[in-house]
């Protein structure tokens, strides 16, 4: 069984007959929200596509922990210094240094948000600033601060040093220096704390009237599966080692609220092919929208459909795209029965959870990503380029081979190798030619006028190269050194046929 519908029927036996099943993911926006925080999102979202197929309600949550402190300045963010004053503070009242959003939390989530639609992801979200300033969880904050002895107890176990008997699971922003140094030195037992800062202020706060409390992550995160009655809930590698934070959390949400934590499933690092694991912090993190742009969205949701969550893999930005593409497109062609496969049920299904909105009612064009990163290498503009291409197309079919057109424009100005980005060149280089090949270049530059399409201007290079008693292959050789300055190109005649032919004869006219 394919390992979403698994873990679909896992979470509807031990949790039960309900409605609806609450599945969730969330992630602080403390820098870009690369592809591979992705793999969280779109493991819930498969896992809700599951459950629905099996005619469960469910409710898909994603929680932007935009209450969290802001530790560090990733490197690609501007104006460092600037936002190093800010440490301590919650990441939605940082400002935003790129000049384009209310705050530096709002920056780093609308960068994923606004494109998760277009991959067939819609979740509802939860801003937990929003959620801790209005007191939300003020009773829940009350009883983790009455079992502050149990949860001392499971954290003490899986720490060098113990905490202290003084300690109080909740962090305070201190009301004059905005910072979460604010430490909690009483209780009353019931929603008032006093605390004292760092900074030399010292107050009291009742958390059910005021919101500037926060529970520290490894409470926090059981104490919002209590809240939202989470029934499935993945996490990361580094959550998952023994007595991380994953198990102490499993203990707590026992602990305090009698609770069983969801559903779990560990799922590993995705890198970028050639590049390695991505960092926020570092800031060399590939975002969602960068892969948007040389890949279609079914393929990016099919990276993800067809691996488990478990199994680290690569993105590739360089020439192994041109395998995804194929690999995509033999599941699409095993799905519409156009290929056998021995796994047939195992890959329609990955198909079937790769599509956005659904599988289409006829198998679509399947265009070679290759041929169509030469097309713009000939034609430049992918509307112009889809003009070139000889086939029959519906409507539908049209829309998806200018989508891959566009692709592979993105492609080959961004991560392609040299050999599939050339320009024609301005004036004829200093390149090494016999007399036949010279000779054969200037009459092309007075023929290319007399083809008016490319199979009559494929006859004429035939000619010329007979007439000048030139192989064909050191004919071409000379055309492509001449024009692009490399012994290989694009198909020749297409690319004569639409480019500037008047700059082309001049070009070779003047050998």
């Amino acid at each position: 069984m394919y390992w979403a519908d698994q873990i679909a029927r896992s979470v509807v036996k031990l949790r039960g007959e309900k409605k609806p099943y609450t599945v969730a993911a969330g992630i602080t926006p403390s820098g870009t929200v690369h592809i591979g925080n992705f793999r969280e999102m779109i493991t819930v979202d498969l896992v809700a596509r599951a459950l629905r197929s099996l005619g469960k309600e469910v409710r898909f949550i994603y929680s932007w922990d935009d209450y969290d402190r802001l530790r560090k300045v990733p490197a690609n963010v501007p104006k460092q210094e600037e936002l190093k004053k800010f440490f301590g503070q919650p990441v939605t009242d940082v400002p935003d240094t790129f000049g384009c959003h209310s705050s530096y939390a709002e920056h780093m989530e609308r960068e994923v948000s606004d494109a998760l639609p277009i991959v067939g992801i819609k979740p509802e979200f939860i801003f937990q600033a929003k959620m801790y300033r209005a007191c939300k969880y003020a009773e829940q904050i009350k009883e983790a601060l009455l079992a502050r002895e149990k949860i001392r107890q499971v954290l003490d176990k899986f720490r060098t040093e113990e905490l202290g008997e003084n300690w109080y699971p909740l962090n305070v922003f201190c009301e004059k220096c905005k910072t979460d140094d604010g430490r909690v030195t009483d209780y009353d037992g019931e929603y008032t704390v006093k605390y004292e800062c760092p900074c030399g202020n010292k107050g009291s706060v009742n958390f059910k009237k005021k919101g500037i409390v926060k529970l520290p992550w490894r409470v926090d995160w059981p104490m919002r599966w209590h809240y939202e009655k989470v029934d499935f809930e993945p996490g990361g590698k580094e959550h998952s080692t023994p007595g991380g934070s994953r198990d102490t959390a499993a203990a707590i949400v026992k602990a305090v609220w009698n609770d069983e934590a969801p559903i779990y499933q560990m799922y590993d690092f995705v890198i970028s092919k050639g590049g390695g694991k991505m960092s926020k912090s570092l800031g060399n993190a590939i975002k969602l929208t960068d892969v948007l742009q040389i890949y279609l969205p079914e393929i990016i949701r099919f990276f993800f459909a067809g691996t488990k969550p478990a199994k680290e893999f690569s993105i590739a930005m360089d020439e192994e795209i041109f395998k995804v593409y194929e690999d995509f497109y033999q599941t699409e062609r095993i799905y519409f029965d156009k290929e056998k496969s021995s796994r047939a049920a195992h890959w329609s299904r990955v198909y079937e959870m790769s599509c956005v909105d659904g599988p289409p009612k006829e198998m679509p064009v399947q265009p070679n990503f290759k041929h169509c990163a030469e097309l713009i290498s000939i034609y430049g503009k992918p509307e112009t380029a889809l003009k070139g291409v000889k086939e029959k197309l519906s409507k539908a079919d049209k829309e998806r081979y200018l989508a891959i057109l566009r692709c592979a424009k993105s492609w080959t100005e961004k991560y392609a190798p040299g050999e599939y980005r050339f320009t024609l060149n301005e004036t004829a280089p200093d390149a090494k030619l016999t007399e036949k090949q010279r000779a054969a270049l200037r009459e092309l530059g007075e023929e290319i006028f007399n083809a008016d399409n490319e199979d009559e201007l494929v006859e004429i290079f035939k000619e010329i190269a007979k007439g000048n008693g030139l192989e064909t292959k050191d004919f071409f050789r000379a055309c492509y050194l001449v024009l692009i300055g490399r012994e290989r190109g694009p198909r020749l005649a297409p690319f004569i046929m639409a480019a500037d032919r008047e700059k082309i004869a001049k070009l070779l006219q003047h050998l």
